[in-house]
């Protein structure tokens, strides 16, 4: 799942998690992210980027929004308000990513839902923070015509410890879990109020490419487990490396490579997309009608990876040229861009026209001064399971 843009949008004093303490004595550097007071690192974010790829680092997502989902019509309702369908979930705990449109296809956010009980009455949803007070209004708003009570935990906490190792050191922290752990799939989720008592809960998810567990728990209960999973060499990462990983593993982030402006098929979430039946989701007649008009019209526009391995960073809102000077000249923009850790250059995540050909020369005008430099178009990801994804 993803998380939005680092920009804060109000004059209020950031909000804190209840890992705020934590994060001071561990000597992590805060900033404001999206009305939150979180830390940017804790020193080093290539050493954070690199634990994670190597071994098991972890993160505090408890500014988060967790919305619980009960009724007769939760089903029905999420049925409506999701691109994607909850029908596909047919055991408990298990997950589904989905985008969340508007009338004009557009994504209002991207999230998580899970289902809570074999009675399809029950839903657990966690959706971005940066999205709070356009999500949660847009939620009571579709829940009128159902019968559904909504209640955002906000007395919940959430890390995801994730990396290669981070699983056999969550089981060293928690001996109890080893065999609920060792039996979770990927996108799979597990109450653990038998084990831990109410309000806890493991799920195979993340946001970094690597292999992870994300934690619900109740908030008094998260510094202690933060202390016990440091002590046990699990490294405290924070947003900066959580941004130079989740773009190496192809990952969306909210407010740069989607908004309410672009549709799934824009940024490469055509596959969350349950269009196989007539269920009439929100979105889903413009989201067909422009789908079908962009491909008549050749306007339709695709998501890919761009590495450069010159000198210099690809950044955010830089013009792509395909063709340049030719009479087949097309233009794209980068969404996201970082120096990647892993591979050692500059990568990017851009939108390009779809008709974008294997042959065809694409170049970014890196200081705006007409000085092009080629870059090469891959797919996403760059990086999965610490591993390149591409040939050199």
């Amino acid at each position: 799942m993803t998380d939005t843009n680092t920009q804060n949008t109000t004059t209020q004093t950031p909000q804190r998690t209840p890992l705020y303490q934590s994060h001071v004595d561990s000597e992590g550097k805060l900033v404001d992210f999206s009305g939150w007071e979180l830390p940017i690192h804790y020193g080093s974010q290539i050493e954070e980027h690199e634990a994670v790829r190597t071994d098991a680092g972890m993160f505090d997502v408890s500014h988060m929004v967790i919305v619980d989902v009960k009724g007769a019509d939760s089903k029905s309702w999420l049925q409506k308000l999701l691109a994607n369908d909850v029908d596909k979930l047919k055991t408990v705990g298990k997950a589904l990513y989905s985008p969340m449109l508007n009338e004009q296809g557009g994504i209002i956010d991207d999230l998580i839902v899970y289902l809570s009980n074999s009675d399809e009455t029950e839903y657990r949803i966690v959706s971005n923070a940066g999205t709070r007070d356009k999500d949660m209004p847009h939620f009571e708003k579709v829940a009128k015509d159902f019968d559904v009570t909504l209640t955002e935990r906000t007395d919940l906490a959430m890390l995801a410890i994730q990396g290669p190792k981070a699983v056999e050191k969550l089981a060293q922290v928690k001996p109890s879990w080893s065999d609920t752990l060792s039996s979770l799939k990927p996108f799979v989720g597990a109450d653990l109020t038998d084990i831990e008592g109410p309000n806890w809960f493991v799920a195979r998810t993340g946001y970094t490419g690597e292999d992870g567990i994300e934690v619900i728990m109740h908030a008094d209960d998260a510094p202690a487990f933060f202390e016990n999973l440091k002590e046990n060499g699990v490294k405290p990462a924070g947003l900066g490396a959580r941004d130079t990983l989740r773009m190496e593993a192809g990952m969306n982030l909210y407010g740069h490579d989607m908004d309410e402006t672009i549709s799934p098929y824009e940024s490469n979430m055509g596959w969350t997309l349950a269009l196989k039946d007539d269920r009439d989701f929100i979105g889903r007649e413009a989201l067909v009608s422009k789908r079908k008009q962009a491909k008549d019209d050749n306007t339709a526009m695709k998501q890919v990876g761009l590495l450069m391995t010159s000198r210099g960073v690809l950044r955010e809102g830089m013009e792509v040229t395909i063709n340049q000077g030719t009479e087949n000249e097309k233009k794209g923009v980068i969404t996201s861009g970082t120096f990647s850790p892993s591979l050692k250059n500059s990568i990017a995540i851009a939108r390009v026209p779809a008709t974008l050909a294997d042959d065809d020369s694409v170049q970014i005008d890196l200081r705006g001064k007409g000085k092009f430099v080629d870059v090469r178009v891959l797919k996403l990801p760059f990086v999965r399971n610490g591993k390149q994804q591409f040939e050199d």
